[in-house]
């Protein structure tokens, strides 16, 4: 008798190393960045390092020849390398006279200058921040996934540098405030005070934008939500009167565009954690009280660095109208500064703290960008530069007015540009470009320009196919969990 063939077992076929590799990552490819974004957020990345001589006996007041400036080069160089490859028009007319106009003002200010070789160096920088990365960065991003992995690249950043400065208030090794070495200013140190201060400014305000968003999940918009509370924390301990109006009143500006149910609720939850931190730290205490009544007394009872900004506003203003057209020159406001000020002006700023010595700071800027840029460019100059940032405010608003009104997607990514670039306009009355983490502002500009400037029917069309490739990875990656439960099975 014979016995039975048994049954032959079901043999499973081995897949190769690529195609597993490739269904075991299909959840995580919606949040994985491009690799064209990698120079991009190099840029960003880099300003966790310290800028070189920031320590003991040394400085980086300038901001100049950082990493991050480096890698603001590699991806400008990068933009034009595959700009040659496709062979294509890359900006709208808009966006090239927009992006491009600047170039007008610095061009006509560094040729009417007294010394045009001693403002080279003023050329190359205004162009780095208001032509060259901008443009970068709006070549660079495709879609709102591409912007939304910035901005929490931005918010990442303002986290870690956010988080050195309140050990340093904690323990009292940051920069020297009243006395006392309790000043957080990240890794920027002493001579770049504004430097954290904007940086966590920025991740506030990016946070809060995806947090009133739309399109974002719950989980997103309670992680954004969360970590905007807990930069509160930071902001407050830099001491930054300029960072802190700013932040406000954009803040709250966000909050009203959003509808008043919504603004309540974000802003009530918001509120109440910054409360709970700021104040389980003991960050309330006298020095920051003292520093926000000071707000209110600029001009009845100025202190001395009130006292000295607007003596440098009344020497701007005393060189423009030595030359209202082109200005004194790029790089010519320290030369002319003194020759212009009242005897009111000290000979600079006392910096110490965070890892450096005593040393005395000398006044180089009026710290508010318009004047900067009316003293060395002129009408001119400021009519190119301002009216380029006013022109992506306006344009910016209005997209986002119209998504809102369409409850289309992306009113998250409208909400953090509109609300970055309005912060940057805000805080220019206090500050201008200088330091390590100018190259940021940059980054900003170029995001609200992408916003502002993108051709909505080429917009729309990549969203939609960043739309379709997360649902074809997640369809993907259902399918596979479905066949390993069978195998399980």
């Amino acid at each position: 008798m014979t016995a039975p063939a048994a049954s032959a077992a079901p043999v499973t076929p081995v897949r190769p190393v690529g195609v597993r590799l490739r269904r075991g990552l299909a959840p995580y490819v919606p949040y994985l960045p491009s690799v064209r974004l990698v120079p991009l957020l190099a840029v960003v990345a880099l300003l966790v390092l310290p800028p070189s001589g920031a320590g003991a006996g040394g400085g980086s007041g300038s901001g100049t020849g950082t990493l991050a400036d480096a890698a603001s080069g590699v991806l400008v160089v990068w933009c034009l390398i595959a700009l040659a490859r496709a062979r294509v028009r890359p900006l709208t007319r808009l966006a090239g006279v927009v992006l491009g106009l600047p170039v007008v003002g610095i061009g006509v200010a560094a040729v009417a200058a007294g010394d045009p070789a001693a403002g080279l160096p003023g050329v190359a920088r205004y162009l780095q921040v208001f032509v060259l990365v901008p443009a970068a960065v709006v070549l660079t991003l495709r879609d709102r996934r591409d912007f939304r992995v910035v901005a929490w690249a931005l918010i990442g950043l303002a986290l870690v540098q956010g988080g050195i400065g309140v050990v340093q208030y904690a323990t009292g090794t940051g920069a020297s405030y009243m006395g006392e070495d309790i000043r957080a200013v990240g890794t920027f140190g002493p001579t770049d005070v504004m430097g954290m201060a904007t940086v966590v400014s920025y991740g506030i305000v990016a946070a809060v934008g995806l947090a009133l968003g739309t399109t974002a999940g719950a989980r997103s918009r309670t992680a954004a939500l969360v970590c905007a509370a807990l930069l509160t924390v930071p902001l407050v301990v830099s001491f930054s009167r300029g960072a802190w109006i700013a932040t406000v009143l954009v803040c709250g500006a966000l909050l009203l565009l959003t509808g008043v149910r919504r603004a309540l609720r974000v802003g009530l939850a918001a509120g109440a954690l910054g409360v709970v931190l700021v104040g389980g730290l003991g960050v309330g205490s006298a020095m920051v009280e003292e520093r926000v009544a000071s707000i209110t007394q600029v001009a009845a009872a100025p202190d001395r660095s009130v006292t000295d900004r607007y003596t440098m506003w009344a020497a701007a203003v005393a060189m423009w109208r030595d030359a209202p057209l082109t200005g004194v020159g790029l790089k010519g406001f320290p030369q002319y500064r003194d020759s212009h000020a009242s005897l009111a002006l000290s000979s600079g700023s006392d910096t110490a703290g965070a890892g450096m010595d005593f040393r005395r700071q000398p006044l180089l800027s009026p710290h508010n960008m318009y004047l900067l840029i009316l003293s060395e460019q002129g009408l001119l100059g400021l009519l190119a530069l301002a009216g380029g940032w006013l022109a992506l405010l306006v344009r910016g608003a209005r997209r986002l007015a119209s998504a809102r009104r369409a409850a289309g997607p992306g009113t998250d990514c409208g909400l953090v540009a509109v609300g970055l670039l309005g912060w940057q306009l805000v805080d220019f009355l206090y500050a201008d470009i200088g330091g390590p983490s100018t190259v940021l502002t940059a980054v900003v500009l170029g995001l609200a320009a992408w916003w502002a400037l993108a051709p909505a029917a080429k917009a729309a069309e990549a969203e939609a196919k960043a739309e379709a490739a997360e649902a074809e990875a997640k369809a993907e990656a259902a399918e596979a969990e479905a066949k390993a439960e069978a195998g399980r099975g």
